[in-house]
């Protein structure tokens, strides 16, 4: 019977685990940005004497769907999308470079350029500060320029664009990264399309299909749990020396 437990347990285990991961993308649909995360399964034997035939099946993170999501024209000049495979890159709360595709962008109390979550966003050669009651516009290439009452329009920085060779991993924070947390130098060639905000790639509706077959498949590991528990019982019945 513990075969028929062990299968039972690991599949209603996998599809709680694929709910959560389902959940989470649902939440961001509306998330600027926002890549859905993806998942499989994999085999993780059990371990320990007459256990050998045992295998857990676990949910594991494959990382993330790299498809672009649908860019909205806003006509505000701190707004951009990233286009083909670029990202922006930013300063995380720990102090390192991440990358992003959430470009609602906005100029904080000390005039420097930060994303709409407060993060600073890197230029090429360092933080891009904006002169005060200057108006922005942002170049194709990322080439920011502030036009401050009564002067010429100058160019105060470039934000830094990187087009990663490898895919990224996700943070806990949301953010992105290389593999070994080693800085990507600037692409030259990355474009964004400014007045745009590109916005998450997941489908709702793929979404909450997944999330019914999901269920589905708990409820049927439930029941296979019930059934051998069922039979169990049964057979200590049987035999037992008093058949009660």
């Amino acid at each position: 019977m513990d075969r028929m437990i062990y299968l039972s347990m690991a599949g209603a285990k996998a599809a709680m685990n694929r709910q959560e991961v389902l959940s989470h993308n649902l939440a961001n649909v509306n998330t600027t940005g926002f890549r859905e995360e993806m998942a499989a399964m994999r085999a993780v034997p059990v371990r320990g004497d007459g256990a050998s035939t045992r295998v857990y099946s676990l949910e594991t993170t494959v990382g993330y769907k790299p498809d672009a999501g649908p860019v909205t024209q806003t006509n505000r000049n701190l707004d951009v999308a990233m286009k083909g495979n670029a990202w922006m890159a930013v300063q995380s709360l720990e102090g390192t470079e991440a990358y992003t595709r959430a470009g609602a962008l906005e100029v904080n109390a000390e005039g420097l350029l930060v994303t709409a979550g407060g993060l600073q966003v890197n230029g090429d050669g360092g933080p891009i500060t904006i002169p005060a009651n200057a108006s922005v516009t942002i170049a194709p290439d990322g080439t920011v320029s502030a036009l401050a009452p009564g002067q010429p329009p100058q160019a105060v920085g470039r934000i830094k664009m990187v087009t990663p060779e490898q895919a990224l991993t996700r943070g806990n924070d949301g953010l992105f990264r290389t593999r070994d947390n080693q800085d990507l130098d600037a692409d030259p060639n990355a474009r964004l399309q400014d007045g745009a905000l590109e916005g998450s790639n997941v489908s709702p509706v793929e979404t909450m299909v997944a999330m019914i077959t999901a269920a589905r498949q708990f409820e049927q590991q439930m029941k296979m749990i019930t059934t051998s528990e069922r039979q169990e019982q049964t057979a200590s019945k049987l035999l037992s020396p008093n058949g009660a």
